[in-house]
């Protein structure tokens, strides 16, 4: 298949297509005339850095994977270092998971201070005031003149 059937199937761009070739993660078989074309194979590749990329893996990290199609294997995890990335991302994923949780306590201990204050303070003013008065709030568009 050419390049444009290429990208279509797999949900692509050409661009994107030349692009991964450069990086050499896509090789392309050249006709007489200079036409890229491909195999199901390629669809293959392309399904499985898509797949990773979907999940959050860098391009880079997709390399493993492809190579691991490469030379053979049916699936691109059945390889010792593609396995390596996917416990890479799982304890990236793993901090992020931590440091997200940390945040939340964080936002919800402000929530209960200010809510502690409100309960016990005056009652707060729902309006903004403005030199030539109070101006409403609630409204696009900024105050009425």
């Amino acid at each position: 298949m050419r390049i444009g059937e290429l990208a279509e199937r797999a949900g692509t761009t050409t661009r994107t297509l030349r692009y991964y070739e450069s990086r050499g993660l896509l090789s392309a078989r050249r006709t007489e005339n200079g036409y890229r074309t491909y195999d199901e194979a390629d669809l293959r590749l392309l399904q499985q850095i898509r797949t990773l990329q979907d999940f959050g893996f860098e391009l880079e990290e997709t390399r493993p994977f492809v190579d691991c199609l490469r030379a053979g294997h049916p699936a691109g995890d059945a390889c010792p270092a593609s396995l390596d990335v996917y416990r890479r991302k799982l304890a990236e994923l793993d901090g992020l998971i931590d440091q997200l949780q940390g945040i939340r306590a964080q936002v919800g201990a402000q929530l209960l201070r200010a809510e502690a204050e409100q309960a016990g303070g005056p009652e707060p003013r729902c309006e903004l005031t403005h030199t030539d008065g109070p101006v409403e709030t609630g409204r696009t568009g900024g105050r009425d003149t």
